[in-house]
């Protein structure tokens, strides 16, 4: 396939990018920081044995005016776009964001309306191609209203329903919606957290996102046992979340 990824140069975005590449996928790298590009495509250049590094664009989701040149160069790059992936976004504890509106603000901005606002513009460059897979990174965090992640889950729980509307609209036209739902992950975005039970790693979940994108999966909870915790917290009485710590 034929992938653009934006957020390619840490964590998951990262371990996925180095998947895709290992099992013959060309990719084209967007983000915001051109050194931490050029470096993630010396990486994958080695790791994949390529005749040249992927190439990178300049995109940054904190500016929406960056979106549609950066979508543009990299379909001429490409050529035909069978998958985008957007991995970025601004993330940080409840506790944070208390005492910073501003992050606060921005947080929301950026993992909600501004990244509904890349995704709708990849949309566009996927349907004229006749469809394609569009794999957006939410969070478990969207599935239930917990006091621990109040800002950061109502952004990620308005971005999960409007990707899961965004496969009801476009499903008949070609268009392949993938919600990653990733619970908490080992990476450098969560360190020095305490790693709650069932952590994972960004490697297990670039794993799961790619059979989720070859079986053509609406939803993918990463690990895999995140389903079922959320499942259970789904159904939790009100009595018992208002008590909770979770």
């Amino acid at each position: 396939m034929n992938c653009i990824v934006l957020g390619a140069t840490k964590g998951m975005g990262r371990a996925l990018t180095r998947a895709l590449v290992a099992r013959g996928d060309t990719v084209c790298l967007l983000g915001r920081n051109q050194e931490a590009l050029q470096k993630t495509a010396r990486d994958l250049q080695v790791r994949g044995d390529l005749e040249q590094e992927p190439q990178t664009v300049l995109c940054d989701l904190e500016e929406p005016e960056t979106f549609s040149k950066a979508l543009d160069v990299a379909v001429m790059v490409l050529g035909e776009v069978n998958l985008v992936v957007i991995t970025a976004g601004v993330f940080a504890t409840q506790d944070v964001l208390d005492n910073d509106v501003r992050l606060a603000q921005q947080l929301m901005q950026v993992d909600f309306v501004q990244t509904i606002e890349f995704c709708e513009q990849a949309k566009e460059r996927l349907l004229r191609n006749g469809g394609g897979t569009l794999c957006v990174f939410s969070s478990v965090a969207g599935d239930r209203g917990r006091a621990p992640s109040r800002v950061y889950g109502a952004a990620k729980a308005g971005l999960s329903t409007y990707l899961e509307a965004l496969d009801h609209r476009y499903h008949q036209e070609g268009l392949r919606v993938l919600c990653v739902k990733p619970g908490f992950i080992r990476t450098s975005m969560t360190a020095g957290l305490a790693p709650p039970p069932f952590a994972g790693n960004a490697d297990g979940v670039a794993k799961r996102v790619i059979s989720a994108i070859d079986g053509q999966k609406p939803v993918v909870y990463a690990p895999a046992i995140w389903r079922w915790v959320m499942l259970v917290i789904r159904f939790l009485p009100r009595f018992i979340m208002r008590r909770s710590r979770f």
